[in-house]
């Protein structure tokens, strides 16, 4: 009887840092089965940290059993390589134990960590929470205020615990610089590492998944108005507003903000001292610098 098929390799983040589009290319490669519905089982987090980072995860229920998880591998078949990602793994400033318990499941697991220029993710984790969770303070109040957005880009606290956990032979890094800008070279780097074929080329490289727009709709006020519009009372009663009417609501509640006519300039100046020491450490950890954080090294 044929064993069912085990996930081993976990595609860990960082969260707006390509991880995606990496999950993609991944996925085209015939050795390789990566899950697609979902692309984020999450299921090595605790139920009390799914309510906490990711809600729709904790819905899901893979939390529940091993059995039930497992079950998103069933097709692999054969191959040899069998992932998942789920990016909240690299959240591990607010969720604890995840490469223990990993290790538990497969003590060979390989590990991917993929990361960005901390201040284009921190920027982008901003956007990409005011896009979906309602943020409505402005950049700079928000990221003063919620440590998360500048924690998840510290890559050598993500990093380290499954450094120690797995050994350095079983936890490959790369940047989504690196991934954009040279995609075939990259890819053919993550194939063989994975032990692969590596002349393999993704036929999907001009796919790019989880792009921000360029216009995102933000939450105005204390949003209370937009919770009334997104509420089970509106839902019953809003086909009853007057056509005219409902614009004036939704725009009392939310307005559109072109992302490129906000200025930024603050926010880096900000986030520059604090992430080049941060940054400073994961060169010491990996033994190499990042000259392709443009954003991070600027002058202006």
């Amino acid at each position: 009887m044929m064993s069912r098929p085990r996930p081993n390799l976990f595609l860990v983040g960082s969260m707006k840092s390509g991880t995606s589009s990496l999950h993609a290319y991944l996925g085209t490669h015939p050795m390789v089965f990566m899950t697609v519905d979902p692309k984020e089982p999450t299921y090595f987090l605790r139920r009390e940290q799914l309510l906490d980072v990711f809600l729709g995860g904790e819905k899901r229920g893979y939390w529940r059993s091993e059995e039930r998880y497992l079950e998103l591998f069933a097709k692999a078949g054969d191959a040899p390589v069998v992932g998942e990602a789920s990016a909240n793994y690299g959240r591990l400033h607010r969720v604890k134990g995840v490469p223990q318990r990993i290790a538990k499941f497969d003590l060979d697991a390989r590990i991917i960590l993929i990361m960005r220029d901390p201040v284009e993710r921190t920027i982008s984790h901003y956007w990409y929470m005011v896009q979906f969770f309602g943020e409505r303070r402005d950049i700079l109040t928000a990221i003063h205020e919620e440590p998360d957005y500048t924690d998840t880009s510290y890559c050598a606290i993500q990093l380290r615990p499954y450094l120690e956990t797995f050994g350095a032979r079983n936890v490959k890094t790369l940047t989504m610089e690196a991934l954009r800008d040279q995609p075939r070279k990259t890819m053919a780097d993550v194939f063989r590492w994975l032990g692969v074929d590596d002349s393999f080329v993704p036929p999907n490289f001009d796919q790019r998944i989880n792009e921000a727009p360029s216009l995102v709709t933000q939450v105005r006020g204390f949003g209370l108005l937009h919770k009334f519009r997104h509420s089970n009372l509106w839902n019953e009663i809003g086909s009853n507003v007057p056509t005219g009417i409902r614009p004036c609501v939704r725009g009392f509640s939310e307005r559109n903000v072109a992302r490129k006519e906000i200025d930024m300039t603050p926010v880096k100046r900000y986030l520059r001292p604090m992430q080049c020491e941060q940054t400073q450490e994961l060169t010491e950890l990996l033994g190499h610098d990042f000259p392709e954080r443009t954003s991070l090294y600027a002058e202006a």
